[in-house]
């Protein structure tokens, strides 16, 4: 068999059911092959939605979501993707080429992607990107590569990686026998979970039970190693109330009588402060960036005062930003496995502290009927109709922050935000992902700037026949950075055209409907969750409710506000 069919046997070996991409240079080999195949191809209109897609398929299943497409445009567009993946570490593996052309690429190259003179040097820019990748030039290395990329993908911490394809390295005849041998799949990808050193898990087990207020910072890394139980155990073992980070929320679910909220810059005072006065701190799949530490705040977290106990996947996490006293080093669930057995503890702080720190999902502008409709009411109307079987994608901008502290989720997977890169368009081709993997409804939540930007998905899913909801939070504008400016049109480029959403989502074959006040909304999300078709309601809010002044959290004003 030609090499390109080798390829798609191996992704069919590997166990991918759905690749997303775009058809163009090399990898038209590969589409070409993919109908006598079981792999359904999504088409999207873009890379960029591909890889957003890709990276969210990622999320959900804890296996390499795929991207397909031809090398300069996987090499721009589709970095959006990848570029969420490895800083949200989800599983992703782009299969791309160099567009080369034989004997012409050294002659004034068009698409050239080798690197060579003259060209463009794709395996440098995927290489600032990508956990790993590989450039084959023979078939059986297109093969290993392949499998080496699903390994590496999944391996240790999740991220993206990358084959790029080239002339004969996928065109030419796949060799029955080679020397070395290319083992099958099973074999060449298969995977051992690492797991904590009793002597660690001793020393945290001591720490947390003579705690007297034991506090779970959850992480992304929770999702990652889809350790729900465990962390629940875990909590319940040693009464520790547990908060999370922006991509940790929904990895405990927040209406738990020891759930906390939300860290962060821009999180629940309640949580922030919980964190504040514990004595012992277990942070799991967390690595304390900036956003998650109030741009380490001295009064939040305190090494030389708390006790601080890290479990992580990758043993450079554990104690880089914050001094550890213990680390846990291996798979999240693993760690909180071991750590729920080995002890417990029986404090009477931690229940009636979270009690109290969840006071913070709750404000008197999220029962407010005024119009334009507040964004805290909004968020409210959205949690209504968010149970177990619900996924929320959130975008970049104030809107995930609005759902951050408003949204309470009653249940673990249910919520997903873009908070890796943070790059905005993000929560409407995740939608789309979230509603071909699973049988959820799924709603989708951005700004208008946002969606303006991958609205196309809207089509992508009438096409291949989902229904997810798309609420667009309409202030006709930049709302985040418009919000930083010291005076009126002190920044430029922060207003927008007033689009018919309307219109947009009828053009694309969806339901469209614009909404002014709580009840509309209220109204239209209900009908929408029963939609056969996508729906996408355009809810006029009140741009001048401030997030930044609102949400800000008092560790974050002690270093002095907003660092974005």
């Amino acid at each position: 068999m030609d090499t390109s069919e080798r390829l798609v046997e191996s992704l069919e070996r590997l166990g991918v059911t759905r690749i997303f991409g775009y058809p163009g240079g090399r990898v038209i080999e590969l589409f070409d092959d993919l109908p006598e195949s079981s792999i359904d191809l999504v088409r999207p209109r873009d890379e960029r939605e591909a890889s957003v897609m890709a990276e969210m398929h990622g999320r959900l299943t804890g296996g390499p979501g795929v991207l397909a497409g031809q090398g300069p445009w996987i090499g721009s567009l589709g970095l959006i993707g990848q570029m969420e993946a490895r800083l949200a570490s989800s599983p992703m593996v782009a299969i791309t080429e160099a567009s080369e052309r034989g004997d012409y690429s050294t002659i004034a190259p068009y698409q050239q992607s080798r690197g060579d003179y003259g060209g463009l040097d794709l395996p440098n820019i995927l290489d600032s990107v990508t956990k790993e990748h590989w450039f084959p030039r023979t078939p059986n290395e297109t093969i290993r590569s392949l499998q080496l990329a699903f390994k590496h993908a999944v391996a240790g911490r999740p991220g993206p990686t990358a084959v790029i394809l080239d002339g004969d390295a996928i065109t030419e005849e796949f060799p029955e026998d080679s020397i070395p041998p290319v083992w099958d799949e099973e074999t060449q990808t298969r995977m051992w979970k690492a797991a904590p050193t009793p002597h660690d898990v001793a020393a945290a087990t001591e720490a947390l039970e003579s705690a007297e207020r034991p506090v779970i910072i959850a992480g992304n890394g929770v999702h990652a190693a889809n350790a729900y139980d465990e962390l629940q155990d875990a909590a319940e073992a040693y009464e520790a109330a547990v908060v999370t980070s922006y991509l940790g929320k929904s990895t405990f679910p927040e209406t738990h009588r020891l759930a906390g909220g939300v860290i962060g810059s821009f999180g629940h005072e309640g949580a922030n402060q919980v964190v504040s006065e514990a004595d012992v701190l277990l942070v799991v799949g967390c690595r304390m960036n900036p956003m998650d530490t109030n741009w380490q705040a001295p009064d939040f977290i305190r090494p030389d005062e708390q006790t601080i106990i890290h479990a992580d996947i990758d043993p450079r996490n554990a104690g880089w930003v914050y001094p550890a006293d213990v680390g846990l080093i291996g798979d999240a669930a693993e760690s909180l496995r071991e750590l729920a057995a080995s002890g417990g503890n029986d404090n009477e702080w931690a229940e009636d502290r979270a009690s109290d720190a969840r006071e913070s999902f709750h404000a008197p502008e999220c029962e407010s009927d005024a119009t334009p409709i507040l964004p805290q009411r909004a968020v409210k109307e959205i949690e209504r109709v968010v149970d177990e079987d619900t996924i929320v994608t959130a975008d970049s901008g104030n809107n995930r922050f609005w759902l951050l502290n408003y949204l309470q989720v009653p249940a673990v997977g249910t919520y997903y935000g873009s908070g890796g890169v943070g790059g905005m368009g993000w929560a409407t081709p995740a939608a789309v992902s979230a509603a071909l993997e699973t049988d959820k409804h799924v709603i989708g939540v951005a700004g208008d700037g946002g969606f303006s930007m991958t609205m196309n998905s809207v089509e992508t899913a009438v096409e291949y026949g989902v229904a997810p909801t798309f609420v667009v939070l309409n202030d006709t504008s930049l709302g985040m950075v418009r919000q930083m400016q010291h005076g009126p049109d002190d920044i430029s480029g922060v207003e927008f055209h007033d689009t018919d959403f309307v219109r947009v989502a009828e053009a694309f074959g969806a339901i469209g409907v614009r909404v002014e006040t709580p009840d509309e909304l209220g109204d239209a999300l209900t009908d929408a969750a029963s939609n056969d078709l996508p729906t996408v309601i355009d809810v006029r809010i009140d741009r001048e409710q401030d997030m930044a002044e609102t949400l800000q959290s008092s560790f974050y004003a002690s270093v002095g506000g907003l660092h974005e």
